[in-house]
Formats: C-alpha cells, sequence, structure tokens
C-alpha cells in the first residue's frame, strides 16, 4: 500500500483524482503515449502527496478503456462525447471508471468526488452536468446500491 494512502486516505485519494484529471486532460488534447503523459504527472506539486496506485488505476485505466467508457457514458449525454470540454469528458471517465472498478467505494462518493473535480477544475456549471450523467450511469452500473440508497432515503421520508 502507499504511504499516501494511509491516514490522509481521501486527501490522497483526491489528489490522485486531480492528477489523473490533469493526465487526462492532457491526453485527450494530444493523444500522446500514457507513459508520457504519467511521467509529466510524476513530476508535479503533490505527487508525494496521492494515492499513487489509485492514480495509476484511473489514468491508465481510463485511457485503456476509453472507448468503452464513452460509449457508457453516451447514452446519458445531451451532445456527442466528441463536443464535450476536455475536463468534463475527463471528470466523466474518472467518475464511471470508479463506478465500475471500485464497487468499495460508494456510489455517492464517486458522484460527489467528481463534481467536487468538475467544480474546481471545470466551467461554471459543469459540476450539476457532471452529477446528472454520472447519476444516471450509477443507475446502470449498480443499479441494486442505487435502489437501495432510494429504498432507505423513502422509509425514512
Amino acid at each position: 500500500m502507499n504511504p499516501a494512502s494511509g491516514a490522509g486516505g481521501k486527501a490522497s485519494r483526491r489528489r490522485a483524482r486531480e492528477l489523473a484529471l490533469q493526465g487526462l486532460y492532457q491526453w485527450l488534447l494530444s493523444r500522446e503515449d500514457a507513459g508520457l503523459v504519467d511521467a509529466h504527472m510524476r513530476e508535479q506539486t503533490g505527487w508525494d502527496k496521492a494515492d499513487h496506485a489509485h492514480f495509476d488505476a484511473l489514468l491508465h485505466g481510463c485511457i485503456r478503456e476509453a472507448s468503452a467508457l464513452d460509449a457508457l457514458l453516451a447514452r446519458h449525454l445531451d451532445r456527442k462525447v466528441a463536443q464535450l470540454s476536455p475536463v468534463e469528458h475527463g471528470v466523466l471517465m474518472i467518475g464511471a471508471y470508479e463506478l465500475q472498478h471500485f464497487i468499495e467505494i460508494p456510489y455517492r462518493a464517486v458522484i460527489n468526488e467528481a463534481v467536487e473535480l468538475a467544480k474546481t477544475f471545470g466551467g461554471t456549471d459543469g459540476h450539476k452536468y457532471v452529477n446528472a450523467v454520472l447519476d444516471k450511469t450509477a443507475s446502470d452500473l449498480r443499479s441494486v446500491e442505487v435502489a437501495a440508497r432510494r429504498s432507505a432515503r423513502d422509509a425514512g421520508a
């Protein structure tokens, strides 16, 4: 386990997501080799505070599965994937990837982290779009978890 993912796990995962988003942004614009993008991100400020394993999974997983992630997301977009801003595109890829591959992270936490990334790096209302798209994507990928949360919420209302 990466030392950075110990006590400050949430903060180190958030930094990993930020760096992965920056790397995906670079990759989406340039289509450079993933290894070059990775090397560039490892030189960035705050690399030592990132969960390196999570960064690796996100950056390389999103690049490797880009076509499949885009197809998954396209069902819930109001425009073509190519028309998304690179920031929103990268955030959505990270969110969809985490929903698929990090089942131990609750789907609401995945969406909340993606919304925070969009607020930090994206356009004025990009976070609202990210929230809506990932909420629908979560229903596709984690239908049982989403239904259980909605049932619990409705029972408590």
